[in-house]
């Protein structure tokens, strides 16, 4: 594996969390799961800044991989993979927020995604200032009730524009609401729905399946999948440990150990009485880098129902948070690991190849794109691989 010359972020000298981007990792998991969706072809969703990880490095690598095609939600996210990858087909999820932005659609050769008959009508608007046939995606919703034309729109709007041909659908898509959940009984009906759809729409590409539905199998495929979080690492199916690798490792800097006597509390709000003589280490991490408050051991709603709190890695074993993360600073009880273990300076995992992001994020009553993409500003950045 190589190096990358590029870091970004803090100093490492300064910086109190270190994030190490597997970028090889990253395509490694994208080539599995092409391989896995084949005759289909696979997309590169890149929305939230590639889930964190910057669009800049995630795109390109993406695209040495074979990606021609990716998703983002915002205009402006589509305009930086432009940048990143001149030839791509761009997506913008969100759809259309008014006829003012159809300049940044049309100047980046972005493709929005039509989720309402006004997103529909304004797409048409635009089309006709600039003299051509715009592409455009059709969004049908089957089930989510969250964005898309319902299932009568979509098919309306086929009949219509077949006869008007004011814009050039190039894809119809839906999208999974229980994939993560095979036996769900909604993951049949939503492909029902869909197949009615797309039938309507032959010639263009069709996408339903995103990580978990890659794994319904090659009716959910179609001709274009759209996994997400499986690319950068995270489980395709709830409650199953990831197949895929690791990509993102975050560490956080120890800035000071120290001993504590049985019966006295940790943190605020004395939440956490020790019962045992301790050895604490307070790392340089907390909730303003991302590192979420519910993962605290005690003294939040989300630790009341008995749920332990989260886990640290470091010199070989896994160790418990003591008391509340606060915004810089989270506590470790490293007692077991034996005296002079543990040092002012070392590092210490938060999650990576040996503490699984989706561990880190149900133990945060999370999941493991919310933490990729809280990830704050204040770690150093280093990219490997690529």
């Amino acid at each position: 594996m190589s190096e990358s010359h590029h870091a970004a972020g803090s100093d490492i000298r300064f910086a109190g969390g270190s994030l190490t981007i597997d970028l090889d990792a990253l395509k490694a998991n994208y080539a599995a799961l092409a391989k896995i969706c084949e005759p289909a072809l696979t997309a590169g969703v890149v929305k939230g800044d590639a889930y964190g990880l910057g669009i800049d490095r995630v795109v390109p690598a993406l695209a040495e991989a074979g990606c021609t095609r990716y998703f983002v939600a915002l205009p402006e996210e589509g305009a930086a993979v432009r940048a990143a990858a001149p030839d791509a087909t761009v997506y913008v999820l969100n759809g259309l927020f008014s006829e003012e932005s159809g300049s940044l659609y049309v100047e980046n050769r972005l493709i929005p995604v039509l989720n309402s008959p006004v997103d529909v009508r304004l797409w048409e608007v635009i089309s006709g200032v600039s003299g051509e046939r715009l592409p455009c995606a059709v969004h049908v919703d089957t089930g989510m009730n969250r964005l898309g034309l319902t299932v009568a729109e979509a098919l309306s709007f086929a009949e219509e524009n077949s006869l008007t041909r004011a814009v050039e659908p190039i894809l119809v898509m839906s999208h999974l609401a229980c994939a993560d959940q095979p036996a769900h009984p909604l993951n049949r009906r939503q492909l029902e729905s869909y197949q009615t759809v797309a039938a309507a729409f032959p010639g263009i590409e069709s996408s339903l399946a995103n990580s978990p539905g890659v794994l319904l199998g090659a009716e959910y495929h179609f001709s274009l999948t759209r996994p997400g979080i499986a690319v950068y690492g995270g489980a395709l199916v709830s409650g199953s440990a990831s197949p895929m690798r690791p990509v993102v490792t975050a560490e956080a800097r120890i800035v000071q150990v120290r001993h504590a006597r049985a019966g006295e509390t940790v943190g605020y709000g004395a939440s956490q009485t020790l019962a045992r003589d301790t050895t604490i280490a307070i790392a340089a991490i907390g909730y303003a880098d991302g590192y979420p408050r519910s993962s605290s051991a005690a003294g939040i709603p989300l630790r009341q129902n008995g749920g332990p709190g989260g886990h640290g890695f470091i010199q070989g074993r896994r160790v418990p948070i003591l008391g509340r993360v606060t915004m810089d600073l989270t506590m470790f009880d490293v007692t077991d690991l034996g005296p002079d273990m543990v040092a002012k300076g070392d590092f210490i995992e938060l999650f990576g190849p040996n503490l699984p992001i989706d561990e880190a994020a149900e133990a945060a009553g999370t999941i493991s794109y919310e933490l990729l993409t809280s990830l704050g500003r204040r770690y150093h950045r280093r990219y490997v691989g690529g």
